[in-house]
């Protein structure tokens, strides 16, 4: 019975046995014997049989606990969450897009486009071996990322290999790209890839160009020459429109297509000058550009506008804008002069009721009129202000006690004041001395007046107020009468044929210099509204597509829109089989070979799973061999007798009340278990493990202690006692002191002056750093700088990388308006180059490495948490009690 000879005789039957040896390979998924000894070290005392049993158990216990260690080292430099069940992609869920460091923008156009299914039947089914072009080398790259996205097992997909072939072709590799720049150089290099496919090198013949037939469209744009209507055709992809100066698309719209007047060039009307463009040829799809970009010439730099523009999901484009209806628009539009000029008359009218007088201040005239109408009907008193005294202690008569001091008074702070009665001032006492207040009336009222002219003047107000009141409700049923027929001037159905429908919408949220984006795509299969943001792929609605896409309160707008003809269906039809027609669907839907590479990426991501595990299972065994368990006990002479005093004794304790000052529960972890009502097996298991710990075996008694309560535990049979149940009171129960155990640290900071509020500590330190930066002093805005990379992008981080709630939406959208803020302030070039150092950072924390400190060491032993109990909780106790539950 020698501990160590009793250890290797264990190992030695241990490692004879293949069998056993196996089974304990099967479990760990180890095949190294020396990591496999080590951590039987710690169970030198149990017998082969035991310890397999006992050993998984607690492997699968301690596996959770020393997770995120192993997570953190696993994903350092990715920047996302590292656990396998986020690795892998849930059923039906679109694949997410890695970004690989400021490609955000990349993710946002791609994401749009691989889910427009005739664009991803393009990409996936295009074949040329050609790849001395780079634009061929990124189609077929472009490939292979859509067969990703298609069929990966994967959560998120890597675009790198697309990535690096594009970016040489702006001007620098890090700055986060423009995304109508991006789009124009993608679309021109799948052209160019579609062209060499379709015709060789012939560059002049593009009427079966797929990409041309997709996105591009014409307009014919007509002006007046020599009183002529010259017209061009001319054809766009992407179509710009200016954001300033227009409430809704429809507005930006108009505003493109018509500069000046030219439409009334007819017979019967007048000839103006001007130009105008009309659509010709609508391309299936439609993508508008927002230009929300202008460059501030006093500044030297470009500013982002965040003015509100509003967008419909559906937009009939021949209402106004196609030529083949220009006849008809161009009546339209002079009806919708009148309107709009009629409107603003009545509005010009009704601003004057609402905001009448001659002066700087103006106010409503129905109001004005009831104002003095109050007045004059106000009953009017005896006393005018004239009457008022401006002082009146200089009038306060003497108390009665002053007047029994004869012809001497006395001062008000006590000392002797002799004078003769003619002399004599009177003295005011203010606390001490009362009079009847003098009435004086509460409102302005006439000093006086007569029946006759009260009933003229209220006669004349009354009837004044109501003729005013009429006048301003007809005027709003005139505005509502004009602007619900100027909504229904281009709401005919002759002219609503074409409707695009809303595909996506990329959003930027930021400044010029800086930003992040994102898209909102619909999800036409499910009629629902998805949000694509690097990997994270979430379901959305309109209204939070809204308050992204608008603008006007936040530094997030819409970008660019990508509207879809409604009436062809097979733009967003699924793929089919040709002979069946069913529905083809993830990898049945690839060509054989796009297939073969999916399978094999799959099959090395299985095989980054496996080696992760491996990992993850070493790390527990070493865990396991540097980490013995420890209980504490008291030896009583024989097992029976110590085993029943000491379940009494902290039954006993488990009884007492817990005080501010005292919580029993801290004491031993068999109070705690017996306060909830622990099972009696859980409760007896872990008291003979209590007496059975030979590192506690200091004397004979203690020894033959031990022995007897292993060999009661040997003979638990494992129908007997359900481990992981065990085990879990156990976990349970050291969660509880390592919780326990930061709070006290928490009330330790607290009463010593050191808290801080962690609902405002972002924000405080936020405004510490903003402070010290605004200073433009080189060691405060060093301090500055390392607040913000130290403290608040961290977090930032954690704040969006899942889940975020709408207050973690506020506080990251009050931090970012901060330093955005800066962003047009004049101030040093070094701070300013410190700003556009970590501004992008702030503003697009998706790529960030997060490297988190490690949470301050906590003493948790029992004797040491209950004496820090009880000195906090007596430092506190003064001020205020708190109560330990």
């Amino acid at each position: 019975f020698d501990p160590q000879n009793l250890k290797n005789s264990m190992f030695a039957c241990l490692f004879q046995s293949q069998t056993l040896f196996n089974q304990l390979r099967e479990i760990t998924g180890i095949q190294d014997l020396q990591v496999l000894q080590s951590a039987l070290n710690v169970y030198s005392g149990v017998d082969c049989l035991t310890y397999s049993c006992f050993y998984s158990r607690a492997l699968e216990v301690s596996a959770e606990e020393n997770a995120a260690c192993m997570k953190r080292k696993r994903c350092e430099g990715s920047g996302e969450s590292c656990s396998p069940a986020d690795w892998i992609r849930q059923e039906d869920c679109p694949v997410g897009i890695r970004n690989v460091g400021n490609t955000c923008w990349f993710s946002a156009v791609i994401q749009s486009l691989f889910h427009l299914p005739v664009f991803r039947r393009l990409v996936l089914n295009y074949c040329l071996s050609e790849r001395e072009k780079r634009n061929i080398a990124f189609m077929q790259e472009l490939r292979c990322l859509f067969a990703l996205m298609v069929g990966s097992n994967r959560r998120f997909v890597d675009p790198s290999a697309a990535v690096e072939l594009l970016r040489d072709a702006f001007r620098t590799s890090e700055a986060q790209q423009d995304v109508s720049e991006f789009t124009h150089k993608l679309l021109d290099w799948l052209e160019d890839a579609f062209q060499l496919a379709a015709n060789g090198n012939n560059p002049e013949d593009k009427q079966n160009n797929p990409m041309v037939q997709l996105f591009y469209g014409t307009f014919v744009a007509e002006r007046l020459h020599e009183e002529k209507i010259v017209s061009n055709i001319e054809q766009f992809g992407q179509y710009p429109l200016q954001v300033n100066g227009f409430n809704n698309l429809d507005e930006c719209l108009e505003g493109a297509m018509v500069e000046g007047e030219i439409e009334l060039l007819h017979s019967d009307q007048t000839m103006s000058s001007g130009q105008e463009r009309w659509f010709s040829k609508l391309p299936p799809v439609l993508t508008f550009e927002l230009s929300r970009f202008e460059f501030n010439q006093s500044l030297g730099r470009p500013e982002k506008i965040h003015k509100k523009l509003e967008f419909p999901q559906v937009i009939y484009m021949d209402s106004r804008y196609l030529h083949k209806n220009v006849d008809q628009t161009h009546g339209r539009r002079g009806g919708v002069k009148r309107l709009k000029d009629q409107l603003t008359v009545l509005q010009q009218k009704l601003e004057g009721y609402k905001n009448y007088g001659s002066g700087p201040t103006k106010y409503p005239l129905a109001d004005m009129l009831q104002y003095v109408l109050e007045f004059a009907t106000t009953k009017p008193t005896n006393v005018s202000p004239a009457s008022v005294p401006m002082n009146p202690a200089a009038h306060t008569e003497p108390s009665s006690s002053d007047s029994r001091q004869g012809p001497f008074s006395c001062s008000s702070d006590g000392s002797d004041c002799p004078q003769t009665a003619t002399q004599r001032t009177p003295i005011h006492k203010p606390f001490t001395q009362c009079r009847p207040p003098i009435e004086v009336p509460l409102q302005p009222a006439p000093h006086s007046v007569t029946e006759e002219e009260l009933y003229f003047v209220r006669s004349c107000l009354q009837r004044w107020r109501a003729e005013v009141e009429n006048t301003i409700n007809e005027l709003k049923a005139s505005i509502d009468k004009v602007s619900q027929a100027l909504e229904g001037m281009y709401s005919d159905n002759s002219l609503c044929q074409v409707p695009y429908r809303l595909h996506a919408v990329l959003v930027h949220e930021g400044q010029a210099s800086a930003g992040h984006y994102w898209a909102y795509i619909y999800d036409h299969a499910n009629k629902r509204w998805l949000k694509y943001n690097d990997v994270m792929v979430t379901e959305s609605t309109w209204e939070e597509l809204v308050r992204d896409s608008y603008g006007g309160m936040t530094n997030a707008s819409a970008y660019c829109l990508m509207y879809i003809n409604d009436k062809l269906p097979y733009l967003i039809a699924e793929d089919t089989d040709n002979e069946t027609g069913q529905v083809l669907k993830g990898m049945d839907s690839l060509p054989s070979i796009l297939r073969r590479y999916v399978r094999e990426d799959n099959r090395w991501f299985q095989q980054e799973l496996r080696e992760w595990e491996e990992q993850f299972c070493q790390a527990q065994l070493l865990y396991l061999a540097s980490s013995p368990c420890l209980f504490l006990w008291k030896s009583f002479g024989s097992l029976h007798q110590a085993f029943h005093e000491e379940y009494s004794r902290l039954y006993e304790l488990s009884q007492e009340e817990t005080t501010p000052q005292q919580d029993p529960r801290l004491q031993h972890v068999l109070v705690y278990f017996f306060q909830n009502q622990a099972p009696n097996r859980v409760i007896e298991r872990t008291l003979l493990e209590q007496f059975a710990d030979r590192n506690l075996s200091f004397d004979d008694r203690a020894i033959s202690i031990m022995r007897e309560a292993r060999s009661k535990i040997r003979l638990i049979k494992p129908e007997d006692m359900d481990m992981d149940e065990y085990l879990q009171w156990h976990d349970d129960y050291s969660m509880f002191k390592t919780v326990f155990a930061y709070l006290l640290a928490g009330l330790e900071l607290y009463q010593n002056g050191k808290y801080v509020d962690s609902e405002t500590r972002d924000i405080e330190l936020n405004e510490n750093a903003a402070t010290l930066f605004k200073s433009q002093d080189e060691n405060d805005v060093a301090e500055a700088v390392t607040i913000m990379n130290e403290c608040i992008i961290p977090c930032m981080h954690l704040m969006v990388r899942d889940s975020v709630s709408q207050e973690d939406l506020d506080v990251i959208e009050l931090i970012r308006s901060c330093w955005c803020s800066y962003l047009g302030q004049d101030m040093d070039d070094s701070v300013q180059e410190k700003l556009s150092e970590f501004l992008p950072r702030v503003l697009d924390c998706s790529a960030e490495m997060v490297v988190l400190k490690e949470p301050p060491k906590v003493r948790n032993s029992p004797h040491d948490l209950c004496s820090r109990l009880t000195a906090v909780m007596k430092s506190i106790h003064s001020t205020s009690v708190v109560t330990v539950k």
